[in-house]
């Protein structure tokens, strides 16, 4: 990869593109002359594109398509100049205000860059971190655990700081057997609860993946990607639709053999 070292010019040019892209915004949301979807927007109902767009994101990184990254970066970056533009209308905060409070922050976890500690790393960061959630008013361990996460990654972080207190398991068998437990009890659960016990199993799993040291979230990512390229690969097989669940097993079994020698 290319070295590349922004040149004052191209400082330039990011404050003036971020200008246009605010200015845009601010037109937009004019209630006069502005679009009529932009301009009657609100937190809540910008907030699920914001958490679309970081998949975007997300999605054009696991692909390696770099000129789509360009492209969801800056949809991502329009979605915090729309929360910001709003948040300037009714009074609460700058778009410049959002910035300092990020880059304060970030001077004030890695005082060993930007202050005087001797010493330094991810280590110095969570003690930082833990400092400033003792003073949060919850002082619950779980505080600060976004509600807006994907389901698995949140329980593995609950999990993580429940653990911190102690509140854990001895041993991976712990969360073993609690998978089992929950089994039974969906197999014996009546309709109306089943929701809340596939939850429990749920839950169970991201523990046991936990102990093992597996990313949830990450490992169900790269199942789902599996899946589909499997399924996309035996539903080419003409008359697929109408073979038997038995013949489509089979292409399933073939497409596995074929991925497996390919890899070896």
């Amino acid at each position: 990869m290319a070295d590349f070292e922004a040149s004052p010019s191209d400082d330039e040019r990011n404050a003036r593109s971020l200008a246009r892209l605010v200015a845009i915004m601010r037109r937009l949301r004019d209630p006069v002359t502005g679009c009529e979807w932009d301009s009657v927007q609100n937190f809540a109902t910008i907030a699920p594109y914001t958490i679309e767009e970081a998949y975007e994101v997300a999605d054009a990184i696991q692909r390696g398509d770099l000129d789509d990254l360009r492209d969801e970066l800056g949809d991502l970056q329009l979605q915090v100049v729309f929360h910001a533009v709003m948040a300037e209308e009714a009074g609460h905060f700058t778009l410049a205000d959002t910035f300092d409070a990020i880059s304060n922050k970030l001077e004030r976890r890695h005082p060993h860059i930007f202050g005087e500690a001797k010493d330094g790393g991810h280590h110095l960061w969570e003690q930082i971190k833990a400092e400033e959630r003792a003073k949060n008013p919850d002082r619950s361990a779980l505080a600060g655990v976004a509600l807006a996460l994907p389901a698995l990654e949140r329980a593995a972080k609950l999990q993580k700081r429940a653990a911190r207190t102690g509140f854990d398991w001895p041993t991976i068998d712990g969360p073993r057997d609690k998978i089992r437990e929950e089994l039974d009890e969906i197999a014996a659960a009546p309709p109306e609860e089943l929701e809340e016990e596939v939850g429990d199993l749920l839950f169970a799993v991201v523990n046991f993946a936990r102990f093992l040291k597996v990313d949830p979230e990450e490992a169900l990512r790269r199942a789902n990607a599996k899946f589909e390229r499997r399924f996309r690969a035996i539903e080419e097989e003409p008359g697929f639709v109408d073979l038997v669940l038995d013949a489509k097993e089979a292409l399933w079994q073939r497409v596995k053999r074929s991925e497996r020698q390919s890899a070896s």
